[in-house]
């Protein structure tokens, strides 16, 4: 049950069936205000390629185990960023964008996950950052998406508590070699996925089937994510600004059957809430309790809900649950509308959602500073005869999208800005390189970049917005 499979089914904002007969989205994009900011996001794993790292990440591990990768493939090469880098900056300048979020390795910089940094991969991404500040672009840094130090994982990883400590320890590491230029931290990337693909059905990196590997994974990411904050405040003090991005999907009942009710409320629990609830509310969902209570200790709570200047959401389709007692937490995958169309990901398309999902942080967690850190389309798109990829599906899911991020700032949603992901088609995880996300075409033989019309599309968006 891959990631395809996940967000066919379901998960994200409120269960509200207000929003299931909402029209969609309209087809024009409008002005948006000064200020609102547009930029791009990759991650380390995905676009870097090996380079000179020295030690392995549980993806490099997950990657030989037979079967684990559709394509048979690695992230050994991906895009080559690590040397290419300037090259894909100059693309992110022709899109106009003002912003790049960009993840660290944790083992390009810690082979052991603690103790020595590697010197070699803390200057790339000295070098990293100054280029992305040469070109314009604030630099917006991602401390971990998903490539955890195979070193670590030796250790207990995520089902560790310890982990907690050695991620603090990270964070302050890189803190004390980028903090002079950075402003802008993410702790981690989707702690929803790691947990629930990674260590529930094991579809992801590091592949553990274990509703107990689950919980420990969610606990312990949230603990990790109190004490990074805590860690760069204390070392940046007010003139850094610190968040976390969270992957949030509607769950709505299959079929819309008063029946999946229930378990649409329970993935919901699992998926969204085990990390909204914590971080604002101090306190894990009720569903959730049976499952938590044996991880956590005095003072956890007060760690996790560690105040963050601003949050992150990732956002690409609604999911829907139906009941199943034999399922993770007694629910299961429920068949998607017929009426939605779907993306080469078979997500279904809905971007009424993304509304869901920012009115439902306005109306029952305070309204937080909000940006889109990611936001973007699978097509199976590629160059015609003249080397141009016309890409007018990506194009009009984009659109539609951006149109929903307008009418929340009308609806008083603190919506601050959107990342388009991703600036370049990479290494898609379980997909291999089958699933192209990007604004610009990678050649796999030769790693030519080739921008596509959403590329000059969405230029044609951040300049018609630009200050």
């Amino acid at each position: 049950m891959n990631r395809r499979r996940l967000l066919q089914a379901g998960v994200a904002g409120m269960i509200a069936e207000r929003w299931l007969g909402a029209p969609p989205a309209t087809a024009a994009t409008s002005k948006f205000p000064p200020g609102f900011l547009w930029g791009t996001a990759t991650s380390a794993c995905q676009v870097e390629g090996r380079g000179d790292r020295r030690a392995d990440s549980i993806w490099d591990s997950f990657a030989r185990l037979p079967g684990a990768i559709q394509d048979r493939s690695n992230p050994d090469i991906a895009c080559d960023h690590y040397h290419r880098y300037p090259e894909d900056i100059a693309l992110m300048v022709q899109a106009g964008v003002k912003a790049y979020r960009y993840s660290i390795s944790w083992p390009r910089v810690l082979p052991t996950g603690t103790g020595q940094p590697d010197s070699k991969g803390l200057d790339f991404y000295s070098r990293l950052t100054d280029a992305v500040l040469k070109a314009g672009i604030e630099p917006w840094v991602c401390l971990y998406h998903w490539d955890l130090p195979q070193a670590l994982q030796d250790r207990g990883g995520w089902n560790e508590r310890a982990i907690a400590d050695w991620f603090a320890e990270y964070v302050g590491v890189m803190a004390g070699r980028l903090g002079d230029r950075v402003t802008r931290w993410i702790m981690l990337n989707e702690p929803s996925v790691v947990a629930v693909i990674g260590h529930g059905l094991g579809e992801h990196a590091p592949g553990f089937k274990s509703r107990d590997k689950m919980f420990a994974a969610t606990h312990h990411q949230n603990l990790a994510q109190g004490r990074g904050l805590a860690a760069l405040r204390a070392q940046g003090g007010s003139r850094f600004r610190l968040g976390t991005v969270l992957s949030l999907q509607p769950v709505r009942p299959a079929d819309g059957s008063e029946a999946n009710r229930p378990a649409a409320r329970m993935w919901d629990a699992l998926w969204n809430r085990a990390q909204l609830d914590p971080l604002f509310r101090g306190r894990y969902p009720a569903l959730l309790q049976p499952y938590v209570e044996k991880l956590l200790r005095p003072g956890d709570l007060a760690q996790i809900s560690y105040k963050i200047d601003f949050l992150g959401v990732n956002y690409y389709s609604p999911m829907y649950q139906r009941v199943d007692p034999a399922g993770l937490v007694g629910t299961n995958w429920g068949a998607v509308p017929p009426t939605l169309k779907k993306t080469a990901m078979d997500w279904p398309i809905d971007p009424e959602g993304l509304f869901e999902v920012l009115a439902d942080l306005r109306d029952h967690y305070g309204n937080p500073p909000v940006y889109i850190t990611e936001n973007g389309a699978c097509y199976l798109d590629r160059p015609d005869a003249g080397g141009r990829v016309d890409d007018q599906q990506r194009i009009a899911y984009l659109r539609d999208h951006l149109a929903v991020c307008h009418r929340a700032l009308g609806a008083q949603i603190d919506l601050r800005g959107y990342f388009a992901w991703t600036i370049l088609d990479n290494f898609e995880w379980a997909y291999g390189y089958t699933r192209p996300f990007g604004l610009v075409h990678v050649d796999r033989a030769s790693l030519k970049r080739t921008p596509k019309a959403s590329h000059s599309w969405f230029a044609g968006v951040t300049r018609a917005n630009a200050v």
